[in-house]
């Protein structure tokens, strides 16, 4: 099952890839109807299904948009530059970016809670199983802890949470990179996380919006103050 969604990642990842390019290229004009999910799944020789999580990233990522009934359109790129983050200098960055995901990720929790469908819930628990997996073996996967955070911010059938938080990947993996290294020399910090992880999933997915919701907000502060608070001596 792991291997098959994998699988379909992969080829989600290379339909997205190519499409994009196509449209940064210019081989699409703005407010150009791209092919059905049909033809483009006989042009990738791939399925429905893996056109339709690649397309969705695309709409994720500001790149096109959807017209009910009528499909999906190249976006006018020129108005989607984001007011930007600019690199990740120093610690007060680093406590800037968890202070702003204390604001957001919450609140994506607690609508993930009160909307999650079936296939936002699996994509979650993918992404906890791989934290497992890590976990048992005394390692942490900061592209699985991001895929975590980003599926519920995908659960919760919101957007702007999604969008934000890949305008924020970068900073977010800098903070999640020194996180593990530090969880790694505390003991059972590796575990204490993964506790974390799974109370917030089983928050959503039994639909405890109150409990998603502070679940993932004492998940994020505690992860800032593991790794910022002052060091005793």
């Amino acid at each position: 099952m792991s291997n098959g969604l994998n699988a379909r990642r992969s080829l989600s990842d290379t339909v997205f890839e190519r499409i994009q390019k196509a449209i940064k290229s210019g081989a699409y004009g703005v407010d150009e109807r791209l092919p059905t999910e049909h033809v483009l799944a006989a042009e990738f020789q791939v399925s429905r299904p893996v056109v339709r999580d690649a397309l969705q990233r695309l709409r994720d990522q500001g790149l096109i948009y959807s017209r009910r009934g009528a499909g999906s359109f190249v976006r006018e790129q020129g108005i989607r530059e984001p007011l930007g983050f600019g690199q990740m200098q120093n610690l007060s960055d680093l406590q800037h970016c968890y202070d702003f995901r204390l604001t957001i990720e919450p609140e994506a929790a607690a609508m993930a809670a009160e909307r999650r469908s079936e296939d936002a819930l699996h994509k979650i628990r993918t992404a906890l199983s791989l934290l497992r997996d890590a976990t048992n073996r005394q390692a942490h996967r900061a592209d699985a802890d991001f895929m975590f955070h980003l599926s519920i911010a995908h659960a919760s059938a919101n957007p702007y949470f999604a969008t934000a938080m890949q305008a924020l990947e970068d900073h977010i993996a800098v903070g999640m990179r020194f996180h593990g290294l530090s969880l790694k020399s505390a003991g059972d910090g590796l575990q204490h996380v993964f506790v974390e992880h799974s109370a917030i999933y089983q928050a959503i997915l039994n639909q405890d919006i109150s409990a998603a919701r502070d679940t993932m907000h004492k998940h994020i502060a505690g992860s800032r103050d593991r790794l910022l608070a002052p060091r005793e001596t």
